[in-house]
């Protein structure tokens, strides 16, 4: 499982210009069934995806992909988690 943090750079407002490839980009990752969950960090800092069911190499090459990442509108840092307890409603990641 990993958890991955864009965080906003410096060229944060070129946001707007590649929206809509991010969103494309995003929907890519549910649609393979690799992102369970994306959002915005708080305070206006960037966005975070946790994936699963993934190597470190393909999650790397994936986010290499999001036009964010590609135009430098966020720096993007990926944390590997492995999973030793989780609530009976996530148990399946324990698999």
């Amino acid at each position: 499982m990993f958890i991955i943090q864009l965080k906003l750079s410096d060229n944060k407002s070129r946001a707007k210009d590649f929206m809509e490839g991010h969103k494309e980009w995003l929907q890519a990752g549910f649609d393979t069934g690799v992102f369970m969950l994306s959002g915005s960090l708080q305070p206006n800092a960037g966005g975070g995806i946790i994936a699963v069911n993934v190597s470190k190499e393909e999650i790397e090459r994936m986010v290499a992909e999001d036009p964010f990442v590609i135009e430098n509108v966020v720096r993007p840092e990926i944390i590997e988690l492995t999973p030793s307890k989780a609530d009976e409603r996530l148990s399946f990641l324990l698999d």
